[in-house]
């Protein structure tokens, strides 16, 4: 990875990164890992200065980049998304939560508590459920409109 942030820093390209609190919070079982922690949802900080999922794994990239010379680095999550079917965290519910929430919180350019005041360049993931994709059930369920082009729910703060 040095290498790769060396690169990056000479350039003054930003690293591109996934990010997705749904897996995050799938995979592992902390206290701190609720369903309102990862949808924005939460009304408190946890115990390292966080509110939200999302902004900790956005700030584990901007730690490992600044322990390794890339400070000057923006991060730009080229991915981020909830699937709205496959499991019990992967609902309709959730997804609907989660996107106008990311929508609002990467818009509002509070940043992150490692880079306050610095907005996050954030894409979503994906434009349509993919009901023919290989692998885990919830993979199928990104998409912010079924196969057949229709919304599958009403999410504001586009801008």
């Amino acid at each position: 990875m040095r290498e790769i942030i060396s690169f990056l820093v000479e350039k003054r390209a930003p690293l591109l990164a996934n990010v997705y609190p749904f897996y995050t919070l799938f995979y592992n079982e902390q206290p701190d890992l609720t369903p309102e922690f990862a949808l924005f949802t939460s009304s408190s900080v946890n115990r390292f200065g966080y509110q939200n999922l999302f902004d900790a794994l956005v700030d584990s990239f901007n730690y490992a980049l600044e322990k390794e010379g890339g400070s000057s680095l923006e991060v730009v999550v080229s991915e981020s998304g909830w699937p709205s079917g496959g499991n019990n965290i992967s609902t309709t519910e959730y997804a609907q939560t989660y996107y106008p929430n990311l929508i609002l919180h990467v818009n509002s350019g509070r940043g992150t508590p490692r880079r306050p005041g610095k907005p996050i360049e954030t894409y979503l993931f994906e434009m349509f459920d993919e009901s023919e994709k290989p692998g885990n059930e919830w993979d199928k369920y990104f998409g912010l409109f079924s196969p057949d082009k229709r919304p599958k729910y009403q999410i504001n703060g586009f801008n």
